[in-house]
């Protein structure tokens, strides 16, 4: 259904990663799924009300917070659709990642309702009434969840969308729920076993669960995770397949919704290159970026010496010891400073965050090994980074 209303409602609507595109799958995702919550919501309404269930209808209300859950992120679609203006240059995409992260909270808040209920049916154990006309709506209200678990996945898959992933999960712990029910009924006809308030705790463990994981996956963007690997390994071969450039590093990638990023590195050039020439080769570098990832790129030239031997050869000395100490450890922007008494090495280390050593450490570790057997004194002059990627 889906792939059909798309097909009729959205222009170009195989480009995934244009926000207009983008919004327009949200709302329509958004309104087929508050229509179905609803039908749904009245179906389970009236099974549990024939059955005398309360798994079914918890499970009933579910379905109508499903319904204000994807009024939510129809909203948030259109909102974070608006365009950059003087109070929020940087646009309004973020607004996608808090409706994926109330949806998420509103499955908690079902979880703990279904819980409290369920553990009052476990102390005050009901029987359930038996009913083929309950059994038939709970069987096409899983079908019906299911398909939307199916097209909400997908979808959020193609846009690249958390708050739509939020909401499969969603309907696949109503999938989940239902099926408990239909195991309660079933067990109650066939052994007489009251366990409609134990099938109802086990589910709402489930939706917690869940609830808790579509939070974590809504909360990271907004604090500022990393970037994907993939992501970063297009980059740095996009910037790497220009060759004057020798090396990227200081890589810092913020989101600010999809299809709404800010970039910066650095790039290393030649230090007896034209000035002019590099510098339009990394104009057209970050033009390059900005029109591949859909992004705002600046790209820092860094010119490093790459004629003079000394540098060279305590390079190599330097990466070694570094490579001894951690594999993990990656050193840029090298240069030294001789005079007649002593050189000062400077350079760069990017540190990883779960390193062992404390950075005096680490410093004194790598000037200490560098001194080893040497015919002059070394100074480490050494600028500790984190990583951002």
């Amino acid at each position: 259904m889906i792939t059909l209303l798309s097909k009729l409602f959205i222009k170009d609507r195989k480009n995934y990663t244009d926000p207009g595109v983008r919004r327009q799958y949200g709302v329509l995702c958004g309104g087929l799924g508050i229509f179905l919550n609803i039908v749904l919501f009245v179906g389970k309404f009236i099974a549990g009300s024939l059955a005398a269930s309360v798994a079914i209808t918890a499970d009933a209300f579910n379905n109508l917070s499903d319904a204000g859950s994807s009024i939510v992120s129809l909203i948030g679609f259109k909102l974070s659709g608006q365009k950059p203006d003087p109070q929020h240059p940087y646009g309004h995409g973020r607004l996608e990642y808090i409706s994926g992260l109330i949806v998420s909270m509103v499955i908690i808040v079902m979880g703990f309702e279904l819980m409290k209920s369920s553990f009052e049916k476990i102390i005050h154990p009901e029987d359930t009434t038996f009913s083929w006309v309950s059994i038939g709506i709970l069987v096409a209200s899983i079908l019906v969840k299911l398909y939307m678990f199916i097209y909400n996945r997908l979808t959020a898959k193609k846009i690249s969308s958390v708050a739509m992933k939020a909401t499969s999960v969603d309907s696949l712990t109503d999938c989940i729920a239902t099926f408990a029910a239909l195991i309660a009924m079933f067990a109650g006809k066939l052994f007489d076993l009251k366990i409609d308030g134990w099938c109802g705790m086990v589910v709402s463990l489930f939706v917690l669960y869940s609830g808790l994981s579509s939070a974590k996956e809504t909360i990271s963007p907004l604090l500022g995770q990393p970037p994907e690997k993939e992501l970063v390994d297009e980059i740095e071969k996009t910037v790497m397949a220009h060759g004057e450039i020798i090396g990227i590093h200081d890589l810092v990638v913020h989101d600010y919704g999809p299809g709404r990023l800010m970039m910066s590195l650095h790039a290393e050039v030649p230090s007896d290159g034209d000035i002019l020439e590099i510098h339009d080769i990394i104009d057209n570098i970050e033009k390059e970026l900005n029109a591949k990832f859909g992004c705002e790129a600046v790209v820092h030239m860094d010119p490093v010496m790459t004629d003079d031997d000394e540098t060279n050869d305590l390079k190599k000395r330097v990466s070694a010891i570094i490579g001894e100490i951690d594999k993990e450890l990656k050193m840029h922007d090298f240069r030294i400073v001789s005079g007649s008494t002593h050189t000062n090495v400077l350079f760069d280390v990017v540190v990883p965050f779960k390193f062992r050593m404390n950075d005096k450490e680490l410093v004194e570790t790598i000037e200490n090994k560098l001194n080893e057997n040497a015919e002059k004194k070394y100074y480490a002059v050494v600028n500790i980074d984190r990583s951002y990627v």
